[in-house]
């Protein structure tokens, strides 16, 4: 029989345009022999509505004014309803058998969302509640991968109420320039910034603030920069080794979803013992977090020596059609479409 399947879109964080990218190629890549789907859209001010209109309206945000194919529907965190309540005169209540959240940012994969699928008792693809808050605060991720013995950039936390200036002496002493500058808890490059002098440093930590309270800066690390991707539950697999290389100074916002120059080498160009520690690490950053499900692990590989430094790990990573994380898993073997399979048969496995 069919599985009902919910995937669910939009949201309200910065990277809701990069959602709407991602559940396109997704859509367009489930098996409707397989799935009833049903499109959960959440729009940037957070109102919910089932769309059940043309699928190639969604990445040019236009499915928000198909009026006629919008009805207000929401999870239901009933456990006893197991499914999604569709609103109207005469409301409704269609099982759900399985949840896709294509998602990124906050609400999506900060565990917010996670915790509404947890108390729904509904299946979902994906981290947990802890692994996904862990994973998407870039602050918090530091101190459980310093724990489990990764190696990472040398970092500084600067709170909102910090003294810039303050703030500004400590980095230079710790970490010298140029430096990079993160918002905590944002994905898809939103909000970074490279500072090359102390000038530089303050306007980047204002424009983060921006969209967080609290900033990461990190130690440049000169490098290639290489992605691995983690598939599974209690015993996870690590896919090749891809390399970016954008042409621009580093990988931003634009280099990822608008820069076509940009150019990902898989494998990626290093040697086998080198790609094999780096999968290693990205099956143990996975398991420190508790994973499930899948995550793209982001490290650096040192020109000066070769050396392996984590740089950050996506709980649930881009799904376009230039995303590299379905990319590496096709790169051996398992296609896009038998890889959404696997994460639905994996979410419907989970343990608790």
């Amino acid at each position: 029989m069919k599985k009902n399947l919910c995937v669910i879109f939009g949201g309200e964080s910065p990277e809701h345009d990069i959602s709407q990218k991602s559940v396109t190629s997704v859509l367009n890549n489930l098996d409707s022999e397989k799935y009833n789907i049903y499109t959960l859209g959440i729009t940037r001010d957070g109102r919910w509505f089932l769309y059940t209109g043309d699928w190639s309206l969604i990445e040019p945000g236009d499915w928000e004014n198909d009026a006629e194919n919008l009805r207000s529907a929401f999870i239901s965190p009933d456990s006893s309803q197991h499914g999604m309540i569709v609103c109207g005169d005469k409301p409704e209540l269609i099982h759900i058998d399985v949840i896709f959240p294509v998602l990124h940012g906050e609400y999506g994969e900060d565990g917010t969302i996670q915790g509404l699928f947890e108390l729904s008792h509904i299946p979902y693809v994906g981290m947990g509640v802890l692994a996904s808050a862990n994973g998407m605060d870039k602050t918090y991720s530091k101190l459980v991968f310093d724990a489990a013995g990764i190696p990472q950039a040398a970092w500084v936390v600067v709170n909102s109420t910090d003294n810039i200036a303050e703030k500004a002496d400590e980095i230079e002493e710790k970490l010298g320039y140029p430096c990079f500058v993160k918002p905590a808890r944002l994905g898809s490059s939103v909000g970074i910034g490279k500072a090359h002098t102390q000038e530089e440093l303050i306007a980047a930590i204002e424009n983060a603030k921006k969209y967080d309270r609290r900033i990461l800066v990190e130690e440049h690390i000169d490098g290639h920069e290489v992605e691995c991707s983690v598939l599974g539950n209690s015993d996870p697999k690590a896919s090749t080794v891809g390399e970016i290389k954008p042409t621009v100074e580093y990988y931003d916002f634009d280099a990822k979803y608008n820069d076509n120059s940009t150019v990902l080498v898989i494998p990626a160009e290093l040697p086998e013992e080198t790609i094999n520690k780096i999968r290693e690490y990205a099956v143990k950053a996975f398991r420190a977090l508790d994973g499930q499900g899948l995550s793209r692990v982001d490290f650096f590989v040192k020109y000066s020596d070769g050396g392996i430094v984590l740089n950050e790990i996506n709980t649930l990573p881009g799904f376009t059609n230039i995303s590299m994380y379905p990319k590496l898993w096709a790169a051996v073997g398992l296609g896009y479409k038998e890889l959404l399979d696997k994460l639905i048969e994996l979410a419907l496995e989970r343990v608790k």
